[in-house]
């Protein structure tokens, strides 16, 4: 309801000025139309109404009149076309009729010349741009619109692109997500990081894992009642002796590892990558290799002691996870390269080797 009773007071608003305007020409007809001495005396009234008007004005008897837009319109246009119109400008002075006709002049270029802007982007592209920039926040506004060209689009200006690129919350330097930084240095880093077994009597077990992120490869485990800082210095010393440290070392912040495990790395030579406080994300390989190890090993299994739990971890990572599990992040490769087996002519067979008393079995293909 309000919102019509404001649009029919704009339209009123409007109106006005334009009535008024009207009445102003039916005055000039009716005037033009009429005999002379009609006309004259016709004058001779209107000026003396405005002679005493402007006396009252001039004694402070009676406040200075505003004026209308279209009476404004009206005097700018007679400045045009009437000769001698400043001796007819009484209510105002002349100054103040060409100050009005510079304001409509400056009103009238200001709307031709209103800035249209290019026609919106349409959903699709701005949608494009978001995501790009999203998935990609090294991306610069050049390289969005050359990639939305190769994809066929029409794109826009960068500076249209910038508009519509995800802008973060807190602005810093562009820089790479964590897990595009974790592929990138596959190769060349290795994670470490420590899970609990429960043995039949209730007591737990530590096990130390070192884990090469290149080929998915156990390189180092350990087990332990009482791990320490030390106990995990000599395992990292065993797990990477000379000649074979990576470059890159994830791990959490765990207590055990204290400050002397990060001096040992920096004396290695290795950069240690510490992950977010409960951030098990951030190291994700290690922990989804846990997450195998538990699902295909240790929950069909009841763990006896120390030795045992050593000896299932020992067969299980060398006769099968490394030998005979495939991974997809491999290609369908296994952590230890095999050799793709020469073509066999004739019949054959499967032959099998039961892992962990037949918990998983290893195959291997024969000629009959």
């Amino acid at each position: 309801m309000s919102a019509l009773r404001t649009a029919c007071q704009n339209l009123i608003d409007l109106l006005e000025p334009i009535a008024e305007l009207g009445s102003y020409l039916l005055l000039f007809v009716r005037a033009f139309l009429s005999p002379k001495a009609q006309a004259a005396a016709t004058i001779v009234a209107l000026s003396s109404q405005l002679a005493a008007h402007q006396r009252r004005v001039e004694h402070k008897q009676q406040p200075r009149p505003r004026f209308s837009p279209a009476f404004r319109v009206l005097w700018v246009i007679l400045s045009r076309v009437l000769e001698g119109w400043e001796n007819f400008a009484h209510p105002m002075k002349p100054a103040t009729v060409k100050r009005w006709h510079k304001q409509g002049w400056r009103l009238y270029w200001r709307w031709r010349s209103r800035r249209r802007g290019r026609p919106a982007l349409d959903q699709e592209r701005r949608g494009l741009i978001r995501r790009l920039s999203r998935e990609n926040p090294l991306w610069s506004a050049e390289r969005i619109r050359d990639t939305l060209l190769l994809l066929g689009f029409a794109p826009p200006c960068e500076d249209t692109i910038r508009k519509y690129m995800v802008k973060p919350r807190k602005p810093r330097p562009p820089s790479t997500t964590w897990l595009p930084f974790l592929r990138n240095h596959l190769d060349i880093s290795w994670a470490i990081d420590f899970f609990t077994v429960t043995t039949l009597s209730f007591a737990t077990l530590y096990v130390f894992l070192a884990f090469e992120h290149g080929r998915r490869r156990v390189v180092h485990s350990a087990v332990t009642r009482s791990p320490s800082m030390e106990w995990v210095i000599q395992q990292l010393r065993e797990a990477m002796p000379f000649g074979l440290q990576p470059r890159y070392l994830f791990r959490d912040n765990d207590g055990i590892y204290g400050h002397g495990v990060a001096l040992f790395l920096d004396h290695c030579g290795v950069r240690e990558v510490r992950t977010a406080l409960q951030s098990p994300w951030q190291n994700p390989y290690v922990e989804r290799f846990i997450g195998t190890l538990r699902r295909e090993l240790l929950d069909h299994v009841t763990v006896l002691n120390e030795p045992h739990l050593e000896r299932l971890l020992g067969e299980f990572i060398a006769e099968y996870y490394h030998a005979a599990r495939p991974h997809q992040g491999l290609g369908g490769d296994t952590p230890m390269p095999t050799e793709t087996p020469p073509p066999l002519r004739g019949p054959t067979t499967l032959v099998a080797t039961p892992v962990l008393g037949g918990l998983h079995h290893r195959y291997e293909r024969r000629a009959a």
